[in-house]
């Protein structure tokens, strides 16, 4: 006897269950993965060895948006000639003390220009101009600083309040790389200021409870739809044995002689 469960209805209901707990799956795995990775704006690549710098232009594009992990601390080299003219401070706190980051563009054959940092102060006013003529500049590129968690502070005349493209594009006139070089503390261009390191990936752990709770969601959606399968075919293959049996019992009844 062909067994009711593969019948065209029982065919479909099948699949359609495979599909549901495939779905459920894949959403419990990809909630499961988020919930500890770090958020978008954490760097959580190594730095590089500027022995390994790739060109600039083989990465990015002047105004390409640079995701925040993608070649963050990725070691790169870029020529062109500084702007010492465009120099610019950024106000920041080094250890508890307020300082500045020395930022100015370098300006690429091409005519586009990247932001480099080329390290913190306490004192912008001894700063010694930067190197003049044709460079070559190795250092790590990082992301722009973004709007969030950054305090607006009063900034005066040459000074800006974060490092990125939408706020150093006021005040430079060139297309520009979305993130900005930080430079190792040999360059020549670091002089005096101390160097600022690109940042260090982070080693806790952190969760995202939202999506640990979409985790538990999703893998409860799985289970269910695996729990209410088996009831169906639970039914079905009672059903069909009862069917059976009321045959058996009904078609053989002794006929009285007359």
């Amino acid at each position: 006897m062909r067994s009711p469960l593969l019948s065209p209805r029982w065919l479909g209901l099948h699949l359609m269950a495979l599909l549901v707990v495939t779905v459920c799956s894949a959403g419990t795995y990809w909630q499961f993965v988020s919930a500890f990775e770090p958020e978008r704006e954490v760097i959580t690549n190594p730095a590089e060895d500027l022995a390994d710098a790739r060109p600039l232009d083989t990465l990015l594009e002047p105004g390409e948006y640079m995701h925040p992990g993608s070649f963050a601390n990725t070691a790169v080299e870029v020529s062109g000639t500084y702007d010492t003219g465009a120099q610019l401070l950024v106000p920041r706190l080094q250890d508890g003390v307020r300082g500045f980051d020395v930022v100015l563009p370098l300006v690429t054959a091409d005519g586009s220009a990247v932001a480099v940092n080329r390290g913190w102060t306490e004192t912008p006013g001894d700063v010694a101009e930067a190197p003049e003529g044709q460079v070559t500049v190795s250092g790590w590129l990082l992301p722009p600083d973004g709007a969030d968690g950054v305090v607006p502070v009063e900034t005066s005349g040459g000074q800006v309040e974060r490092i990125a493209a939408s706020v150093l594009v006021n005040e430079w006139d060139y297309p520009l790389y979305e993130g900005y070089v930080t430079l190792p503390e040999q360059d020549p261009a670091t002089g005096s200021l101390a160097p600022v390191p690109p940042p260090e990936p982070p080693t806790e752990i952190t969760v995202n409870w939202r999506s640990a709770s979409y985790t538990v969601q999703w893998a409860m959606f799985g289970v269910s739809a695996v729990a209410f399968w088996i009831l169906l075919v639970r039914r079905e293959l009672r059903d069909a044995r009862s069917e059976g049996s009321g045959r058996d019992t009904g078609g053989g009844q002794p006929v009285a002689a007359g």
